[in-house]
């Protein structure tokens, strides 16, 4: 079974190097979250091999989709970050995806230790799956990231949001970084959005259940 998932994985990834999944989003009625707003930076991880994965799994996808909804609310968090900090703002390195990216997203990590990271599309997938999570950081002035105490995609308890102060006390993230994740999250939260307990870069603009309830998964 796991080399019949690997053959169908890479099947589907030639098949989506012919695809433009770019314009499959915007027929589903996404927008492209950098056309409204072009201070916002787009640095889509999975669009090339640079990632845990290692290899590009968003070939066709070289914008960040996010339903109108999901776009609103990035927008204001994004221009509360720039009346706070004129010269930062938002890179965006992951936002919808299609249910067949993430099929092939689960076949590469099913029976390893990062199914806990993927969302299990027989279960329905995640946020991203409907265009309402984005996965982001804050950029300097001078276009680098802000230090949050692990990069983005990191694995481990370091990445954790609910255990922030133990890891500041520990030693193991510094108070520049705590506070960085307080800034981040602060800013998310008040434009509407969900922080999650694993990853301090994965925001939702609604829970799960409001999602399957009121908005339509993207295949």
């Amino acid at each position: 079974m796991k080399y019949i998932c690997i053959i169908l994985s890479l099947l589907f990834s030639v098949f989506c190097q012919g695809q433009d999944l770019d314009g499959y989003m915007a027929e589903r009625g996404l927008v492209d979250v950098s056309a409204m707003d072009t201070t916002l930076r787009v640095e889509l991880v999975y669009a090339t091999a640079d990632n845990f994965l290692g290899k590009v799994v968003y070939s066709g996808i070289t914008r960040a989709w996010l339903h109108p909804d999901a776009a609103r609310k990035l927008l204001a968090a994004h221009r509360l970050l720039k009346q706070e900090h004129p010269g930062w703002r938002f890179v965006v390195y992951d936002a919808a995806r299609p249910m067949s990216v993430q099929r092939q997203m689960w076949a590469l990590v099913r029976g390893t230790d990062k199914t806990n990271y993927v969302s299990n599309p027989a279960n329905g997938g995640g946020l991203h799956n409907y265009g309402l999570a984005v996965d982001l950081t804050i950029l300097d002035e001078k276009g680098m990231p802000l230090p949050m105490g692990t990069p983005f995609d990191y694995f481990g308890e370091e990445a954790h949001t609910n255990n922030e102060e133990a890891l500041l006390e520990n030693g193991r993230i510094t108070r520049a970084e705590y506070e960085n994740r307080r800034l981040l999250r602060r800013l998310m939260r008040k434009a509407g959005f969900r922080s999650i307990l694993y990853e301090w870069w994965h925001f939702n603009a609604c829970t799960r259940a409001e999602a399957r309830q009121g908005y339509p998964v993207i295949d």
